[in-house]
């Protein structure tokens, strides 16, 4: 993986010349209002009809509902219908009753805290700089301190043997193994075999860690795929998140864990699971007297070198005489919403374009 981001003042001419008389006072004209509402209608109905169908509009941020995210728990004798109704539904839930310890979260959150205590050449020189992996500053957000973010690997590897990750690195394990369990138990409640299966070589972890101030409304680092992603729920947050549906705020529980489909369980899926695009980002309650937070979003994705296409296909009436490679079964054929496509173009082009009002999945649906 390789790493990653005036105005011109204009004089306007004098329209009417130095010799000429200024234009007539709107009072001294005619009323025209009627007629020019009418042509201006009548050339916007023009114009609408003449855009292309398939273009979509940038739909209007408006103010994120609050709402708490469904439950989810592995000891539910309704896993299956329960995960299906989430991920199909929403793509996102909160899991309870799992085997990650608070006091494990609290102190992976004390070391990645004291990451954002480090000088800034200490920053850039102690991680590892192959993309997306290190530490990234979002230069718009201006200065130190402000849209700052870590990517790890499984490992939480570091170039300093000064720092200390122990707590941090046994989350990201924990997180690790209960995402991989979720995601076998949703391929298997949804109708499509998990491509991870047992081979640990088919998926990489990622623990991206996240602070910004009060009013930051979109996540450091850019947007990564995954397939899901896994936030522990320390204390009351609120977390403003971009799903297929638009903006939503939502308020998972304490000692939840909030899990997030990614854009990579939507194609693999084949369109039935919806997704959020991109993490979750911590919102800033108004009670808090600091404005400091952080985020430590662990994400279960893809290698660089991986194919990314549907594994779950909807089935259509075919011609019995059809000898398509796609045809299943006598007289069925496979449809595919989604073409295949390279697993590191797509986290490229996803991680560096501007994404907020852009689907980057538009790109590859049929």
């Amino acid at each position: 993986m390789a790493s990653s981001s005036h105005k011109q003042q204009q004089h306007l001419p004098n329209l009417y010349g130095a010799t000429a008389a200024p234009p007539p006072t709107p009072s001294a004209q005619p009323n025209h209002h009627l007629v020019t509402s009418s042509a201006t209608a009548d050339a916007l109905s023009k114009l609408l009809h003449r855009l292309p169908p398939t273009l979509s509009l940038p739909t209007r941020r408006l103010a994120p509902s609050v709402e708490s995210p469904p439950t989810v728990s592995f000891s539910d004798p309704n896993l299956k219908d329960l995960l299906l109704s989430s991920g199909s539904k929403l793509g996102f839930f909160q899991l309870t009753s799992h085997d990650v310890s608070s006091r494990l979260a609290n102190s992976a959150e004390t070391e990645s805290l004291s990451l954002f205590e480090l000088p800034k050449e200490q920053k850039e020189s102690c991680f590892p700089k192959n993309w997306p992996l290190g530490f990234n500053a979002d230069e718009e957000e201006g200065g130190e301190g402000k849209g700052e973010s870590f990517c790890l690997d499984a490992t939480c590897s570091t170039e300093s043997r000064n720092l200390s990750l122990s707590s941090l690195r046994e989350l990201t394990r924990a997180l690790e193994k209960l995402g991989l369990k979720i995601i076998d138990t949703l391929a298997n409640a949804v109708g499509f075999e998990n491509p991870i299966g047992d081979d640990p070589n088919r998926f990489c972890s990622l623990m991206w860690i996240s602070e910004g101030l009060h009013g930051d409304d979109k996540p450091s680092g850019g947007f990564y795929p995954y397939v899901i992603g896994l936030q522990y729920q320390i204390r009351c947050q609120k977390y403003s998140l971009l799903s297929d549906s638009g903006w939503l705020s939502v308020s998972p529980e304490v000692d939840s864990i909030m899990v997030t489909l990614g854009d990579i369980a939507q194609v693999w899926s084949n369109g039935k699971l919806r997704k959020v695009r991109g993490r979750p980002v911590a919102v800033r309650l108004d009670d808090e007297n600091s404005s400091r937070r952080i985020s430590m979003s662990l994400l279960l994705t893809l290698p660089m070198d991986s194919q990314v296409a549907p594994v779950l296909t909807k089935v259509i009436a075919g011609d019995e005489n059809d000898n398509d490679d796609e045809i299943g079964t006598k007289g069925k054929k496979e449809e595919r919403l989604f073409t295949s496509f390279s697993f590191e173009d797509y986290a490229w082009r996803a991680y560096h374009e501007c994404l907020l009002f852009k689907d980057p999945l538009d790109r590859y649906r049929i």
